[in-house]
């Protein structure tokens, strides 16, 4: 039996840029802390939830950042539940007068409960008498849980304005298999991302132009035989509101491709103090009909909110 496993994909990878390259982690030297909730299908029986978590600082005096976030997703047709604890670990160095390189490693450990104690085997039925055995010695029976530990790494390189970054999780390929001898190693997740400075405003006259800023998204990801290629925009007035859209692209068609666009992302964010709220919704654009969508809730806080100062590991704003 050949099985296949999808990390989650967050819409506001951009509004909260943890959830997509460890290397984010104390990329402001300052503290931050931050969650992001995601309801997926919310009106079909596929519902899906996941929950993501983060707290992340600078030690100034070791000049490296550290960080841990939490993963949480549930399914709503089984019982089944997965929980991921990560430990991030970055540092910051300066290559020339506008460029930095970022690179980060991840130590993780995994949870996953599959929920088969509610299965009812074959050979837990008696015809006979009309009971159900509450054992089984079912050669085939699955095992309920499984833990793991997931390693992975980031680069980024950034200006003032603009970034690039690579992801690769599961370095170590853990073993998901459901059997108590079986092997089924998790695939590597790829992920190329950017987010591009467009300065065709920096010249407007207007105060209104002058505090705009226009950048172009991307973020082309890649695990076993599946790939999606997110393309899009985003506009920021004065680094206080933003809003921008993407679209999901399938750029390597195989027997899983259905659509060349698979969806479309709106989202909105909101920044006050240290405080940055945002929103996203997703429509789909496949076969499913009235799954509801996709929402995703996301808040985070700043303890430093005074970073204008704070120029030499600065890392572009969330926005």
């Amino acid at each position: 039996m050949v099985s296949y496993a999808q990390d989650v994909i967050f819409s506001q990878a951009f509004l909260v840029p943890e959830t997509l390259n460890s290397s984010f982690t104390g990329s402001l030297r300052s503290t931050k802390v931050g969650s992001l909730y995601r309801s997926q299908w919310r009106n079909s029986t596929f519902k899906t939830n996941s929950n993501y978590g983060f707290f992340d600082t600078w030690l100034e005096r070791y000049k490296i950042g550290v960080g841990v976030s939490f993963l949480n997703q549930t399914e709503n047709i089984s019982s089944y539940t997965y929980n991921q604890v990560n430990f991030n670990y970055s540092m910051a160095f300066q290559l020339n007068d506008t460029w930095f390189f970022r690179p980060s490693i991840v130590a993780g450990f995994g949870m996953k409960n599959y929920g088969f104690q509610n299965l009812l085997l074959g050979d837990q039925i008696n015809l006979n008498t009309y009971t159900i055995n509450t054992s089984s010695i079912d050669p085939a029976i699955l095992r309920s849980q499984r833990n793991f530990f997931d390693f992975s790494s980031s680069l980024l390189f950034n200006n003032a304005d603009s970034w690039i970054g690579i992801t690769v999780r599961h370095l170590n390929k853990p073993n998901i298999s459901l059997t108590e001898n079986g092997n089924a190693p998790l695939n590597m997740f790829l992920s190329v991302h950017a987010k591009y400075y467009l300065p065709f405003l920096e010249n407007q006259r207007t105060l209104f132009n002058r505090k705009s800023k226009v950048y172009l998204l991307s973020n082309f990801m890649m695990q076993g035989p599946y790939n999606r290629l997110d393309v899009g925009g985003q506009y920021v007035f004065e680094n206080q509101f933003s809003l921008g859209i993407t679209a999901g692209l399938t750029p390597i068609k195989n027997e899983f491709t259905s659509s060349i666009v698979s969806a479309v992302s709106t989202f909105v964010g909101f920044r006050w103090q240290g405080f940055r709220f945002g929103y996203s919704y997703d429509f789909n654009t496949t076969n499913l009909l009235n799954t509801g969508g996709i929402h995703e809730f996301s808040v985070s806080y700043d303890f430093d909110i005074n970073i204008r100062a704070l120029n030499r590991y600065k890392c572009i704003s969330s926005f």
